[in-house]
């Protein structure tokens, strides 16, 4: 199956879990780092998501899901332990024009939740199409042990330096040149060993060193 990669801006966009459970309370979690507006249809809630909705960062509907729930919702989550359920919630969202995932059911999702590992705006995701989350699993821990927060600390610094960069070198060319040739192993090493100043000054050093192209 051939899937379209693409990462979703869900800040205050109505998102709906159906379940209450461990699974649900894994993708409510996730929803609400994305800062979406979530709502989530079970009789129960795990203490974590119960938590949640006491700190008002959720809305709970406590009883079963029933028809007509999900109209109006941009993404439905269906993570029950019910696969009836879970089916004709699916149905009914995607009717209604929402977004699907079912979990365990590849077959019946519009997309899959892949794998992440998420160091500030440094987001990197692993997905196998849901053909094998532990594989998913495998993956992002070998990636997560390569790539550590120090990456987002420099993509950090990156943002950081970014307006000053475009005074000086005003194409984006000249800009994709100097970052090609900026990123380097030293200024990464100084941010894994805690050094945040010792970086920023080598990356101004090399920013003030830079000379447009004649």
């Amino acid at each position: 199956m051939e899937l379209y990669p693409i990462n979703l801006k869900l800040a205050g966009r109505r998102c709906a879990v159906v379940g209450g459970g461990a699974v649900a309370e894994r993708k409510v979690i996730s929803l609400l780092a994305a800062g979406a507006a979530v709502s989530v249809f079970s009789p129960i809630l795990t203490p974590e998501l119960n938590r949640q909705h006491e700190a008002g960062c959720l809305l709970w509907l406590s009883r079963v899901y029933q028809a007509d729930d999900l109209q109006g919702y941009f993404l439905v989550l269906c993570a029950t332990d019910d696969a009836a359920i879970n089916v004709k919630a699916a149905m009914e969202a995607r009717s209604a024009g929402a977004l699907v995932n079912v979990a365990d059911a590849p077959e019946l999702s519009d997309f899959y939740v892949p794998a992440q590992i998420a160091h500030g705006d440094l987001l990197i995701t692993v997905s196998t199409g849901g053909g094998s989350p532990a594989l998913s699993r495998i993956l992002k821990q070998d990636i997560a042990a390569r790539y550590g927060p120090e990456y987002g600390e420099y993509l950090a610094l990156i943002r950081k330096l970014r307006l000053e960069m475009k005074k000086r070198l005003p194409t984006t060319k000249e800009r994709g040149k100097f970052w090609r040739e900026t990123i380097d192993h030293e200024t990464l090493d100084l941010l894994k060993c805690g050094k945040l100043s010792e970086a920023e000054e080598r990356m101004r050093h090399a920013t003030c060193c830079t000379r447009p192209e004649s």
